[in-house]
């Protein structure tokens, strides 16, 4: 339990300190923000701080930090630091940069923003990248809440026609102006996600419920290495590429860019908090790595969610976490297809005030992600987690390539390159040992993951120089 405790500590003095480094770092002033400038009436509208903090929060925070905290448990207590670390170091600066940074450029994709910093190769990858990375967030996060709807009703066998319904309130939310749904919606639904977390928190502490305490060691009951599996296995609780298709969605509605600590760094600390919450509840509720991981087999992550939450709450308390479990996805959901409209619309140069042009982009968007239904949704996941972790890699140097650009210190950019150093091992690591990947041993996979982070590194050193030299 010491763990846990000084695990959110660490997140707090993590928000206040690093957090308030990033900022100056970025250097925000009083310009007028593209909220205010370009006010279309749809996806750019002025939004209060408060507003823009829990829409940014429900936008990032889908089962990610939920089913992930929970597969990420099975590793152990050893998941605590991830979490903690990754977030701080490298999920909230993420979060943080690439918001900004699209704010500065009219509230821009990070695509067209890896266009402008990294190249038009750059771009074109990163449009094809993320559209992909989006149809499949969207809909990992159909299957997921569309299951667990489906067990809590009489209709338990009939989860397609949940995921028919959740599928049209993401045509809704995708066509409409940002303040129809979304705007009024999510405060609310970001209340539950909170009260829910505390819930699932109070039943852990105050349950009777044994915690390890921190550990190195591996407990993972299948002996899966923690490097490179757990690193993705956690995407959304501790640094997650989707962020940065989402972190754009609401550059376009702060009102100033001294909010972005708050609404960006804020929200990513906050999830990660979530992220504990469920890693911590999984390991207490089933008393052992083990049992949580047998669970995770045999009644997959919604059932795991459904009896952790009536387990420890009852059925009251049960039904309120099992809400926000479900609101959590949905909202993310929609704001996946919402960020795969805007991009498009950047490609095609198609005006999203028209509603004809949204729908021109929207209902492809839906079609293909209505057939991927039918996928394994752990396959769906498995590509998602590694998308996440890749996508990450590439907007954190993109941020790297921001600050080699703008900042009269150079040394400065250090704070995004060291993690786009780090995720960039993780990723390659994880494609080459991975079942969905190339399925090459660790004596390969290690090596070869090192030798590619070490090039990206060196590569930045060479641009650090010149950029240093020509300053």
């Amino acid at each position: 339990m010491i763990t846990l405790l000084l695990s959110f500590l660490a997140l707090l003095v993590g928000y206040m300190t690093y957090g308030r480094l990033v900022e100056r770092t970025f250097g925000p002033d009083d310009r007028v923000t593209p909220a205010n400038s370009m006010n279309d009436g749809v996806d750019y509208m002025p939004m209060k701080p408060w507003r823009a903090f829990l829409v940014q929060l429900l936008n990032i925070a889908g089962t990610g930090p939920i089913f992930g905290a929970l597969m990420g448990a099975c590793f152990g207590p050893v998941v605590f630091l991830w979490i903690v670390f990754g977030s701080v170091l490298g999920g909230a600066v993420h979060d943080y940069m690439v918001g900004m940074v699209s704010e500065r450029h009219e509230g821009k994709s990070i695509a067209e923003l890896s266009g402008i910093y990294l190249g038009n190769g750059a771009k074109w990858g990163m449009r094809l990248f993320s559209v992909v990375l989006l149809l499949l967030t969207g809909t990992v996060f159909v299957n997921s809440p569309a299951a667990l709807i489906a067990r809590l009703t009489p209709m338990e066998n009939d989860t397609m026609l949940w995921v028919v319904v959740i599928l049209l309130y993401y045509v809704l939310a995708t066509l409409l102006p940002i303040d129809k749904i979304i705007g009024r919606l999510y405060p609310v639904f970001g209340t539950v996600l909170i009260v829910m977390a505390v819930g699932i928190l109070g039943g852990t502490i105050f349950g009777g419920f044994h915690l390890p305490e921190l550990t190195l060691q591996n407990l993972h009951p299948s002996n899966l290495p923690v490097w490179p599996y757990m690193f993705v296995t956690v995407a959304c609780g501790a640094i997650s590429g989707f962020h940065a298709t989402q972190s754009p969605v609401i550059s376009k509605c702060i009102t100033s860019e001294r909010e972005g600590r708050r609404v960006f760094y804020g929200a990513m600390i906050s999830e990660s908090v979530i992220a504990l919450v469920w890693a911590a509840g999984g390991v207490a509720f089933y008393g052992a790595t083990g049992g949580l991981n047998e669970a995770l087999t045999n009644l997959g992550q919604s059932g795991v969610v459904y009896d952790i939450s009536t387990g420890m709450l009852g059925a009251v308390g049960g039904l309120l976490a099992i809400v926000g479990v479900i609101a959590c996805p949905i909202t993310s959901g929609d704001t996946a297809f919402r960020s795969a409209r805007l991009i498009l619309s950047e490609v095609f140069n198609l005006n999203q005030k028209p509603i004809r042009n949204r729908l021109v982009v929207t209902i492809p968007l839906l079609a293909v992600s209505a057939v991927l239904t039918q996928l394994d949704f752990n396959v769906l996941w498995r590509y998602f987690s590694w998308s996440n972790q890749t996508l990450a890699m590439i907007s954190l140097w993109v941020a790297t390539a921001y600050l080699l650009k703008t900042n009269a210190n150079k040394l400065t950019s250090l704070i995004t390159a060291l993690p786009a150093t780090f995720m960039s091992a993780v990723s390659m690591t994880y494609i080459l040992m991975a079942n969905e990947g190339f399925r090459l041993g660790a004596g390969i996979g290690y090596p070869v993951g090192c030798v590619f982070a070490v090039a990206c590194f060196a590569f930045y050193v060479v641009k650090l120089n010149r950029a240093r030299q020509s300053a």
